[in-house]
């Protein structure tokens, strides 16, 4: 199968090429180059593996990757919240419009596989846990807006045109080359515990989150790849929540730094509980988590220290 992949060079873009390539796959990989993972893309350049410098809003530079194309994996996207709310309509014309500039041209070449990236933010402040895909799209940000407008475009061009769309809602992806400044909690806790700085945990750490590893995420791109279901929405997660005064901890421990997290106040809109309900991916997908969180931080330590 001949896969284009979107975003190719950014954190869950780059570790996707990698693996579907491991795996056997031909890969086209496009980005922007705004916001690269540098760790990756030096791993994809030692591999002789190229990203063709192309933004999803170019339409006459996309024509030009998607001839012999099988399917299309629709990663690039903003995706800092903070920004978002200050600068929402980057947000609506980056995200919204270029997941619509693909999908049409998409529908005009007559490639039928489409794979579009989206978060569990599309869930807002969770009513019940564990979250399923059934739950409210209640969305706290302009970014998670950008993502349910993404989805409802990609519902619209299955149900008109016949496209197989699969929507994956991504929890909180961790792993190797996710850049601090637009990361999750793990990689800004690792950076500072390896700089001997203590994790800042704001409030009082009992929130809890759903991670999965970044490799986890790409098996089930790759499952949902092979999908045949019309439009599909699947939670991608392991299904299994940890606070994160428990996640600081845990860092700490591995790193065998001698440091204890400090707190700060609560941030204001912070969701307190979250978990995800992972029943759909694995009986229709038969996608697992496979990760452990202590033996993918442990992985990150080692390519990080190493």
């Amino acid at each position: 199968m001949r896969v284009l992949v979107t975003g190719a060079a950014g954190f869950i873009g780059a570790s996707l090429y990698i693996y579907l390539i491991d795996k056997g796959y031909e890969v086209v990989g496009i980005d922007s180059y705004e916001r690269p993972s540098a760790p990756l893309l030096s791993i994809l350049e030692r591999r002789s593996l190229e990203v063709y410098r192309v933004d999803v809003l170019d339409r006459e530079g996309l024509k030009k990757v998607l001839g012999d194309v099988d399917g299309v994996v629709h990663l690039a996207a903003y995706i800092d919240v903070g920004e978002s709310m200050v600068q929402p309509w980057k947000y609506i014309y980056n995200n919204v419009l270029g997941t619509a500039s693909i999908l049409d041209l998409c529908r005009e070449v007559g490639i039928n596989r489409f794979i579009f990236i989206s978060s569990a933010s599309v869930y807002g402040d969770p009513e019940y846990l564990p979250i399923d895909e059934e739950h409210p799209l209640k969305p706290l940000s302009p970014y998670g807006y950008s993502k349910v407008l993404g989805e409802y475009i990609g519902k619209m061009y299955s149900e008109v045109y016949g496209m197989d769309v699969i929507i994956l809602r991504l929890f909180n992806v961790y792993g190797f080359g996710q850049s601090s400044e637009y990361a999750g909690v793990i990689a800004k806790f690792i950076d500072r515990v390896l700089d001997g700085l203590p994790p800042v945990i704001y409030g009082d750490g009992l929130q809890t989150r759903d991670f999965i590893y970044v490799y986890d995420v790409c098996e089930a791109i790759s499952l949902a790849l092979r999908y045949r279901g019309g439009y599909e929405i699947f939670n991608i997660a392991s299904g299994r929540d940890v606070s994160i005064r428990d996640l600081a901890y845990l860092i700490i421990n591995l790193s065998g730094r001698d440091l204890k997290p400090i707190y700060m106040e609560a941030r204001e809109g912070d969701i307190r509980y979250s978990v995800a309900d992972i029943s759909r991916a694995r009986e229709r997908l038969g996608f697992t988590a496979k990760t452990d969180l202590e033996d993918g931080i442990k992985s990150m330590l080692s390519q990080y220290m190493g």
